[in-house]
């Protein structure tokens, strides 16, 4: 899914960030659940059921790796095309844990 597309849907999605937690410290976008990817298997129940997740990392590549895991788990997911480069490039925010304004690590 690109960016633009994943920024219209993120209040109906579940926006789900697979990468380490310095990367999501210093920037993640508002209101995504952060799970690292090494996590993912032991806390897959917090995942729902009923609503797109959209998996985001810094380029898409973790994020894809989940995606396919997911999809064949039986969930619905899209995977968020060039990751969280992608989305700045396109002039979206992202905010770190300090409440400023994110950056891509």
């Amino acid at each position: 899914m690109d960016p633009l597309t994943a920024h219209a849907e993120r209040d109906s999605a579940f926006l789900l960030d697979v990468r380490e937690p310095r990367e999501w410290q210093v920037g993640h976008i508002d209101g995504s659940v952060h799970v690292p990817m090494g996590e993912l298997a032991a806390r897959q129940a917090e995942l729902p059921t009923d609503q797109l997740i959209i998996a985001v990392c810094r380029t898409g590549s973790r994020s894809g790796m989940v995606t396919r895991a997911l999809e064949q788990a039986g969930y619905q997911v899209a995977n968020l095309d060039g990751g969280l480069r992608a989305w700045v490039r396109e002039g979206l925010e992202l905010v770190a844990d300090t409440g400023e304004q994110g950056m891509v690590a």
